[in-house]
């Protein structure tokens, strides 16, 4: 099954830096997911000014349930850098 998945950052002071420690963290989840055929595309939302607010990711899960397991172990869930979480399921189109 494939997911769209839109993440949005907590909006306190502190919430760009809580991203900043946790991204190395979050980008080395990403190449896993990469190398298992998992994440399809992805990146950072931004604000009008560049500022990084949230993520949006497409990703290939068995089932919603593998999927959520697979987010609340994200260094952003845990480090409490993404406040909302909106997941739908899509059929995503792959142009080559």
């Amino acid at each position: 099954m494939q997911f769209v998945v839109t993440a949005t950052d907590f909006t306190d002071a502190d919430a760009l830096d809580r991203r900043m420690a946790n991204r190395a963290a979050h980008l080395a989840g990403v190449k896993v997911m990469i190398a298992n055929g998992a994440f399809l595309s992805g990146g950072a939302m931004l604000d009008d000014s560049g500022k990084m607010v949230g993520s949006t990711l497409h990703l290939e899960f068995p089932d919603r349930t593998s999927l959520e397991k697979q987010l609340q172990a994200d260094p952003y869930i845990r480090g409490k850098v993404w406040e909302h979480i909106h997941i739908m399921s899509a059929r995503l189109v792959a142009l080559k």
